[in-house]
């Protein structure tokens, strides 16, 4: 694997999960590191999975995030501060202030 770039490493590490038939797929921080490109071709393929996989995902991309999931549970300090649907995130200005560094 020496000789694949990062990105491919990560997909083949998300194939690999997949091959032993999970119901349940935990990725932390799975696109750290890697390029743009790298990032849309490991989320597509996480996308194209079957609804039956349920995806955790601990993630500091928000449009990763926004992308790939449904329901949402933010935490901050280790604490849950906000949950929901990405609307419910995207608005509450707790997480626009903390995560999106907006205000509104």
């Amino acid at each position: 694997m020496r000789n694949l770039s990062y990105g491919e490493q990560r997909r083949i590490e998300v194939l690999m999960a997949l091959a032993q038939d999970p119901k349940l797929l935990l990725l932390d921080e799975f696109t750290s590191g890697l390029s743009a490109g790298e990032i849309i071709t490991v989320t597509s393929v996480l996308k194209s999975l079957s609804r039956d996989i349920t995806l955790v995902l601990i993630e500091h991309d928000m449009d990763v995030a926004f992308e790939l999931g449904e329901f949402f549970t933010v935490l901050h300090m280790g604490e849950v501060f906000a949950e929901g649907s990405s609307d419910q995130i995207r608005k509450n200005n707790k997480v626009q202030e903390i995560y999106l560094g907006e205000q509104q």
